[in-house]
């Protein structure tokens, strides 16, 4: 990995961090694990969708509210479904 790619994902590795429990066990394996994964198009959803505050991201990720934006929406199923195939 280059100087730029390890910046980056330590950036994300402390975006993930919300103050959230029920939001650092979604984001911060999935970063760990699935987001060198992802195409880079999917990458730039996923650093903005933690742009978005704790509370609409608590009630996406939770199922109580459904996402408009349809690439969040992707991004949340896949985020949730990680540990699936």
């Amino acid at each position: 990995m280059t100087a730029t790619k390890d910046n980056n994902k330590a950036r994300l590795t402390w975006a993930c961090r919300r103050g959230m429990l029920e939001l650092d066990v979604l984001f911060t394996p999935f970063v760990e694990t699935h987001y060198d994964h992802l195409s880079e198009e999917e990458q730039q959803t996923f650093e903005r969708l933690l742009e978005c505050d704790d509370p609409e991201l608590f009630a996406w990720f939770m199922g109580h509210e459904q996402c408009d934006d349809p690439k969040f929406a992707e991004m949340i199923i896949k985020v949730r479904g990680r540990d699936k195939p």
